[in-house]
């Protein structure tokens, strides 16, 4: 698919054991790689409720009565699948991170590859743009993303840099932002180091780590009791996160117990972790840092 080659397609279909007159979310539409697949699976009865704030996704709607493309983000998915009239689902999918098309679209600001406006969000509706938080996040701002969400251990230096900069000239371009930071750079690194500075500013963008958590806090009410949840990540951060809640349903700290000893986890995982095989690493680059978590309801 040209929009976005779907990762882990059939391995993520597949954990959702779809039923044939099933209800199931595909809350990362992109180019609707895994919806089709999720629609072959269905019978005539099912339903496939797809979720994208990004306005170029609208242009890859599915022609099938059974299929609705909600154009919002998936934080809100309980709120928008009542308005839909559905209040349980017996699935939901999810592909995080960037899609292939956004990464590839150099106006977008995604990738480290093109030089492009400095903007960043996938919502084009969005207020802040990388571009603002580049040039009017303070120092101590700047350094706590690049630090918390980049994992860059000279964050404070890298803001420094960025503040001194861009006191002399508005940083405006990826190229430009990179130019600035060249020093931070070496040549063995500079790919790493680049895209963790990207990634950190892109999360702050989008406030992805707060829309997992609030998408993930839902899980347990949306889901019938044999439903399935199918998420891929493709950064220890989001990936953390995915881990613990299933492990705990809790995003830090561990579960409490009762006077009996007993935790009341509303999750618990199907299977083991899956990651891509080389071969799909070989043929789409994007898989390599991909991991396909499962859980259903703990009885």
């Amino acid at each position: 698919m040209s929009y976005h080659n779907p990762v882990l397609l059939q391995e993520s279909v597949d954990a959702l054991s779809v039923k044939e007159d099933g209800v199931y979310v595909d809350v990362t539409f992109g180019g609707g790689g895994h919806s089709r697949e999720i629609l072959k699976r269905l019978g005539e009865n099912g339903r496939l409720f797809g979720f994208d704030q990004d306005p170029d996704a609208l242009g890859n709607v599915i022609d099938d009565e059974r299929f609705v493309l909600i154009p919002e983000n998936f934080r809100y998915i309980s709120r928008f699948l009542r308005f839909n009239g559905v209040r349980k689902v017996d699935g939901v999918l999810a592909d995080l991170g960037v899609s292939s098309h956004q990464f590839d679209e150099a106006e977008r600001g995604f990738s480290t590859r093109f030089d492009g406006d400095l903007d960043m969000r996938m919502n084009q509706k969005s207020r802040v743009s990388a571009k603002e938080i580049v040039n009017e996040y303070s120092e101590e701002k700047l350094a706590e993303i690049l630090f918390l969400y980049g994992e860059l251990r000279n964050s404070r230096n890298i803001a420094k840099t960025i503040v001194e900069k861009r006191a002399e000239a508005k940083i405006d371009t990826s190229f430009q932002l990179r130019e600035v930071l060249r020093k931070y750079l070496p040549k063995a690194k500079e790919h790493k180091i680049i895209a963790q500075i990207f990634q950190a500013i892109r999360i702050e963008v989008n406030e992805e780590l707060d829309v997992l958590r609030e998408f993930l806090e839902q899980i347990p009410n949306l889901l019938k009791d044999e439903g399935r949840l199918s998420v891929i990540s493709y950064h220890s951060l989001e990936d953390r996160l995915v881990k613990r809640f299933i492990r705990t349903g809790l995003f830090s700290g561990e579960s409490r117990k009762d006077i009996f000893g007993n935790t009341s986890e509303p999750l618990k995982k199907v299977g083991k972790l899956i990651v891509p095989t080389s071969q799909e690493i070989k043929t789409n680059n994007r898989a390599r840092s991909a991991k396909l978590r499962i859980a259903t309801l703990k009885n």
